[in-house]
């Protein structure tokens, strides 16, 4: 079985090799400025130069209404120093650029209605042709038909481009952040609410509490959604797209408000609640600054929903949206042991690998379905854009941003997944006072993780799966401070924080024996918690208890 997977990832990479992005800078004639569009070539054929200004301007000839696989598809006098621009089809590669060559032609421009493929030929081919060969698409044939005149020029050339683009600095920083801070807010939140729990607090805090603990059965049950969503948004994209943006759009807003709240509550102002009332959701009588704030939770919603297709700017309300409902995610959602966790990200580690690197083999287009699903469809009717994603523009200047997406991008479970690792540790940090030291090492663990996968990103030129790094990296620290701590069957099972309680069983046939005289000492309180242990198995001794265990 070794020697055919060899071959399989063989064929795989050549193909990435072949291919390259180029720029086919079109103008008319006696004019320097014009447009840039973007082609596919594959420089086995003939090299293009480096710099627009070393790239010959050679005249256009427009013959897109034949495919160029005959003698008799070519005009009389042929392309003497034109480059003639036909349909894809009907023939070879090299049928086409050999027709071309043989009639005085100094290139090819190949128009394409389907994806854009490298034009592959064998060694031979290579060594008959020297001139350039490049698919365009024909979305942009269409916008050069109506831009330029009949006299129009291009000059095709490849400029270099920076392996990392500024803007990883821009997502490293809001993915190691918004980790950082929920992974620190969930666990400070939630050691307070157990300290707390004697205390009543209006509705408002109650609410703001609520958690949820999530189970091996919830965890399969979500990965099997997961691979059943995105399956189906691959074949059935166009439909389903404008649903999960509406989706965002409520799950965001309920996010923002979670994480404004907190500051919003603390302000001085419009505590007043609203008059008594029979209508839905205001019964209750809310205050006032609570009612303001969810209108500008959904206002930010809605704006962005408007104009999520601005690329200039809506990236930004996309990604405050984006940070807001997973800070909400955070703090809501929790792994109680750190069985759940290595559960979690290890199934959710393979479903990653799976539809990133297995995939291409089962798609026809050669793409995998998660890179296709988040950057959307090159074929997709209504042209929307997952919003499940922080998204950053390309900060280099590189005419090259045209022809590669001009986002980087990394998904919501990049940061979830090992986020809910990060708050598990914070929580087993403050009930066994380690001043943090798994709290801090797994948020540094998340940060190297995202930099590998920011440097394999530049090595392998394709889109990586960041949980392939992610979890191990998080995984494996949070192990191996366990074991250096001697407190892994703790951390495994999440128990052991509160010290064993002896029950003795009680004969109801017995009476009580008569106190002695002399120094009494208070019995130490029977607890049930121990019955609750599977429910929620990390459990805060209880001020009281501590006092009187350190007494003993």
């Amino acid at each position: 079985m070794r020697v055919p997977k060899t071959l399989i990832w063989a064929a795989f990479l050549i193909q990435k090799v072949v291919g390259e992005y180029g720029m086919a800078h079109f103008s008319d004639k006696g004019k320097s400025k014009g447009k840039d569009y973007c082609i596919f070539f594959n420089s086995q054929w003939a090299r293009l130069p480096q710099d627009l200004n070393k790239a010959t301007r050679l005249q256009i000839y427009n013959l897109t209404t034949s495919v160029l696989c005959s003698p008799s598809e070519v005009p009389e006098g042929g392309f003497p120093n034109r480059i003639p621009m036909v349909m894809r089809g009907n023939c070879t590669f090299y049928e086409k650029v050999r027709l071309a060559q043989i009639n005085g032609a100094k290139g090819l421009l190949i128009v394409s209605k389907d994806r854009l493929t490298p034009p592959a030929g064998n060694k031979t081919q290579y060594e008959e042709i020297d001139i350039p060969v490049a698919l365009l698409s024909y979305s942009d044939m269409l916008d050069i038909s109506k831009t330029f005149g009949k006299g129009r020029h291009v000059a095709m050339y490849a400029p270099n481009e920076p392996a990392l683009d500024y803007n990883m600095v821009i997502i490293f920083l809001m993915a190691v952040g918004t980790v950082a801070i929920g992974g620190y807010w969930a666990g400070s939140r939630d050691t307070k609410k157990r300290y707390m729990k004697h205390k009543r607090d209006d509705g408002v805090e109650k609410q703001d509490e609520e958690t949820v603990d999530v189970t091996p059965i919830m965890i399969c049950v979500f990965v099997v959604m997961c691979c059943s969503m995105l399956v189906l948004l691959y074949f059935f994209y166009d439909r389903l797209a404008i649903w999960v943006i509406a989706i965002f759009c409520v799950a965001s807003s309920v996010g923002l408000y979670s994480c404004l709240w907190p500051f919003v509550r603390r302000l001085p102002f419009c505590k007043c609640r609203i008059p008594e009332n029979n209508l839905p959701y205001l019964h209750k009588r809310p205050q006032v600054r609570m009612l303001l704030l969810s209108a500008f939770c959904i206002g930010v919603s809605i704006t962005w929903m408007v104009f999520r297709n601005e690329d200039q700017w809506a990236w930004v309300l996309q990604d405050a949206l984006g940070i807001a409902f997973c800070l909400y995610m955070l703090k809501t959602v929790r792994l109680p042991t750190f069985k759940a966790c290595t559960l979690l990200l290890v199934v959710l580690f393979v479903y990653d690998v799976f539809f990133v690197f297995i995939t291409p083999f089962f798609t026809k287009s050669g793409e995998s379905i998660m890179v296709e699903v988040a950057a959307g469809p090159s074929n997709s009717t209504t042209h929307e854009k997952l919003p499940m994603v922080l998204k950053v523009p390309r900060l280099n200047s590189s005419p090259l941003a045209l022809c590669d997406r001009p986002f980087s991008l990394l998904g919501f479970g990049d940061i979830l997944v090992p986020g809910l690792l990060v708050v598990y540790c914070h929580r087993f940090d403050i009930l066994t006072q380690s001043s943090r030291i798994y709290f801090v090492a797994c948020t540094i663990a998340y940060g190297v993780g995202l930099l590998i996968t920011f440097v394999a990103l530049a090595v392998m030129q394709m889109g990586q799966p960041a949980l392939l790094y992610l979890v191990p990296c998080t995984l494996l620290t949070s192990l191996t401070v366990a074991l250096w701590r001697k407190e892994l069957p703790q951390f495994w099972t999440g128990s052991g924080f509160v010290p064993a309680v002896v029950l003795v069983p009680i004969n109801c046939t017995q009476t009580a024996a008569p106190q002695k005289e002399g120094p009494s000492t208070n019995p130490e309180p029977q607890s049930t918690e121990g019955t609750s242990e599977t429910e929620d198995p990390i459990k805060e001794t209880p001020p009281a208890e501590k006092e009187e265990n350190k007494s003993d």
